[in-house]
């Protein structure tokens, strides 16, 4: 049985989306569109708390229930959160297709109900020597973000 969620980004700018879910079995699919990008790769990240008061930074930090360091989707040593980069073309729309086996929508560390944003800078996965690479992979500022919801 598969269970899907969906989020749809906004920001302050043009920045838009929507990030469709679905879990099977280990693995969740994580598949979607953001429009009004820079050309260029961004962080993309699902953050803490699904609170969006205060903008994309009410989301808090990335989501790291294990209490790891930054990295790379495929590093054993990363959030649950984080989930690379998305690449937006020459028009500004990213096409989404990523396979995870640590996001998922069942159990005490679903992801449903935390909120996905999109950065404005390129994520370094943890490997740049920045002081924030280690905690953010000094992906910049959050140019839009959603709530993961439950879908039929």
């Amino acid at each position: 049985m598969s269970v899907k969620a969906v989020c749809v980004l906004r920001g302050d700018g043009a920045v838009t989306g929507v990030i469709n879910f679905e879990q099977n079995g280990d693995s969740c699919n994580i598949t979607g569109e953001i429009t009004g990008l820079a050309p260029g790769e961004h962080g993309f990240h699902v953050h803490e708390f699904g609170d969006n008061t205060n903008g994309c930074i009410s989301a808090g930090p990335h989501y790291n229930p294990h209490g790891k360091t930054h990295g790379a989707p495929a590093d054993s040593e990363r959030h649950v959160g984080d989930l690379g980069n998305v690449t937006a073309d020459a028009s500004g729309k990213a096409a989404i297709g990523i396979t995870d086996n640590q996001v998922t929508l069942v159990g005490p560390l679903s992801a449903i109900g935390r909120t996905v944003v999109i950065h404005a800078d390129v994520d370094d996965l943890g490997k740049g020597g920045h002081e924030l690479s280690s905690t953010t992979g000094n992906a910049g500022g959050r140019l839009a973000c959603g709530v993961i919801g439950i879908c039929k």
